[in-house]
C-alpha cells in the first residue's frame, strides 16, 4: 500500500492555525482528487479543504473541535500501489507531496490541480462505514448521508463496541439535524447532541438558540473531555459562570483590535447632521426599475458618498509601513463592511468600491453580507481593505468611537437615523421642523491623518447626505 498524509495547508491567509469543524468523510471512505473533506475555521472564514489525491481514508489524525497548526498532518490516505509510506506524508515511489498545492493552480508536478476553496460539500463518495478506527475523529452533523441505492458492504470482524459510537452501529447510519457549521461546532462544544433538539429554524433547521437552550436544560458534566466547559447562567441549581473558548475570529480580533489601538494613535471627530435628502433619495431608488430586485438602504448612499469624499481628499486612503518606514497610497478604495455574523464580526471588503455606480455598488454589498454570513467569504475578500464602515445604526446606537481595522487609516461608524427636531432655515426665516438626523464618527490613524485632513473628510461626507446633489458640482 502507499499511504499519503495531507498536510493542513494556509488557506491564503498567513495564519499559523485553524479550528477543524467539521469531517466530510470517515475511515474507509473513497475519495477523489479535489473531492472536499473537511471543513476549518480560521480567523475570517469557513473554509473547505479538497484532498490533493484519491484513495482510501485511512486514519483521520484530527479530531472536531481540535486546533490544528498548519502543515500538520490531518488525515492518512491509502493511494493504492506498492509503494512504501513515506513518513513526511509522501509516496517513495511517486515522490507525491503531503502537502496540498495551492488553490491558485497547483504544484503540476504532483498529480492534478485543485480546484479553488469553497466548492459545494457532499462531493465525496461514501462506503458504509467500518467499525469506529483507532484515534479517528467522528464526522459532525453534516449532511452527507451515503448515497441512496448503495450496496452494503460486507463488514469486517466485529471489534468490542465503541460506546461513542453503539447507537450509530446498532442503527445504523444515524439521521443527521440540519445545522450550519457554526452551530455543529457550538453544539460540540457544549457536548449536545443535535439529533436530540427540536429545532426552530426554517426548513427544520437547528439554530444557535436552540443549542443554548438545551444546553441549560442539560446538567452540568463535570467530568467532560471536551476542551471547554460551557454552562449558562440560568434559574435553579445551573452553575453560575459560563466560559468560552477564546479562538476563530474572536481570538483573531482580540489581537488585531489591541495591535492596532496601541500601535496607531486614533483621533475620533463626530458630526450630527440632516440627512432627509437622503432618506427621500433612498425611497425614490426603491421605486426606481435600475434598482429593483436589490436592496437599497441608507447604508449604500453613506458607502457611495464615503468613496467620493475619499476620491476629494485621497491622501486618507493609505496606510503605515512600519518595517519600510513609508506611508503607501493605494489609488483604489477598497471598502470594507463591517458584518456581524454568528461567528463574530467580521470586515470583508469591496475592491475598487470608489469605480463602481450606485448599483454595482449595491449588488457587491449585498453580495458582501450574504457570503460572510455563511462563513464562506474567501480569504482574499479580507485582504487589502483601506477604510471601513461600521453601521452600528442598524442596533439603534447614535455612535461610538470605533478602533481601526488594521493596516487602514480611517473608519466611519455610522449611527441610527431618527426623527428628531431640527432648525431648518429658508429664505432666512428659521424654523423648527421633525427632519431625519443621524450622527457620524470617523476615526483615523493620526500617523496618517491629521486634524485638518480628518476633518476635511467628515465635512464632505455630511455635505453629501445633507444633499446627495452635491455629487453632481464634485463631479
Amino acid at each position: 500500500m502507499a499511504m499519503q498524509k495531507f498536510n493542513l495547508p494556509d488557506p491564503g491567509e498567513g495564519l499559523t492555525e485553524a479550528d477543524l469543524v467539521t469531517w466530510r468523510v470517515a475511515v474507509g471512505d473513497e475519495v477523489k482528487v479535489n473531492d472536499m473533506v473537511v471543513e476549518v475555521e480560521t480567523a475570517k472564514s469557513l473554509v473547505e479543504l479538497p484532498i490533493p489525491f484519491a484513495g482510501t481514508v485511512v486514519e483521520l489524525l484530527a479530531s472536531e473541535g481540535d486546533t490544528v497548526e498548519v502543515g500538520s498532518p490531518i488525515i492518512v490516505i491509502d493511494t493504492g500501489g506498492d509503494a512504501p509510506a513515506d513518513p513526511d506524508g509522501g509516496s517513495a515511489e511517486s515522490g507525491e507531496s503531503g502537502q496540498t498545492p495551492s488553490s491558485e493552480g497547483g504544484d503540476e508536478s504532483s498529480g492534478p490541480n485543485l480546484v479553488g476553496y469553497g466548492a459545494k460539500a457532499g462531493s465525496t463518495k461514501r462506503r458504509a462505514r467500518r467499525g469506529g478506527a483507532k484515534g479517528a475523529a467522528q464526522p459532525g452533523p453534516a449532511g452527507d448521508s451515503p448515497e441512496a441505492g448503495a450496496e452494503p458492504q460486507a463488514a469486517p470482524p466485529t471489534p468490542s463496541p465503541d460506546p461513542e459510537r453503539a447507537p450509530e452501529q446498532a442503527t445504523g447510519e444515524r439521521a443527521r439535524a440540519l445545522a450550519k457549521p457554526p452551530v455543529r461546532k457550538l453544539a460540540k462544544d457544549l457536548g449536545v447532541d443535535l439529533a436530540s433538539i427540536t429545532p426552530t429554524g426554517d426548513g427544520g433547521v437547528v439554530t444557535r438558540e436552540d443549542v443554548q437552550a438545551a444546553a441549560s436544560a442539560s446538567p452540568a458534566d463535570g467530568g467532560s473531555s471536551q476542551d471547554s466547559q460551557r454552562t449558562a447562567s440560568r434559574a435553579g441549581d445551573a452553575p453560575e459562570q459560563t466560559r468560552v473558548p477564546i479562538k476563530g475570529v474572536r481570538k483573531r480580533t482580540a489581537e488585531a483590535m489591541v495591535a492596532s489601538a496601541f500601535t496607531a494613535p486614533h483621533v475620533t471627530e463626530f458630526i450630527t447632521v440632516d440627512v432627509t435628502a437622503t432618506m427621500e433619495l433612498v425611497e425614490r431608488l426603491k421605486g426606481d426599475k435600475a434598482f429593483r430586485d436589490t436592496k437599497v438602504t441608507p447604508l449604500l448612499v453613506v458607502a457611495k458618498a464615503l468613496c467620493l469624499a475619499i476620491r476629494r481628499n485621497p491622501e486618507v486612503n493609505a496606510s503605515w509601513d512600519e518595517d519600510a518606514q513609508e506611508i503607501v497610497y493605494s489609488r483604489d478604495v477598497n471598502l470594507g463592511i463591517a458584518a456581524a455574523t454568528p461567528r463574530g464580526l467580521v470586515v470583508p471588503n469591496i475592491k475598487a468600491a470608489d469605480a463602481m455606480s450606485m448599483r454595482e455598488l449595491a449588488d457587491a454589498m449585498a453580495e458582501l453580507v450574504a457570503t460572510a454570513r455563511e462563513g464562506k467569504t474567501t480569504p482574499a475578500d479580507f485582504a487589502g481593505g483601506t477604510v471601513t464602515i461600521t453601521n452600528v445604526g442598524v442596533f439603534g446606537v447614535d455612535t461610538g468611537t470605533p478602533i481601526l481595522n488594521p493596516g487602514e487609516a480611517a473608519i466611519l461608524a455610522f449611527g441610527a437615523v431618527r426623527r428628531q427636531p431640527w432648525v431648518v432655515q429658508r429664505d432666512g426665516v428659521e424654523s423648527i421642523e421633525p427632519r431625519w438626523v443621524t450622527q457620524l464618527a470617523l476615526s483615523f490613524d493620526h500617523r496618517l491623518v491629521d486634524g485638518e485632513l480628518g476633518s476635511k473628510v467628515l465635512a464632505d461626507l455630511a455635505a453629501l447626505l445633507h444633499d446627495p446633489g452635491q455629487a453632481l458640482v464634485w463631479a
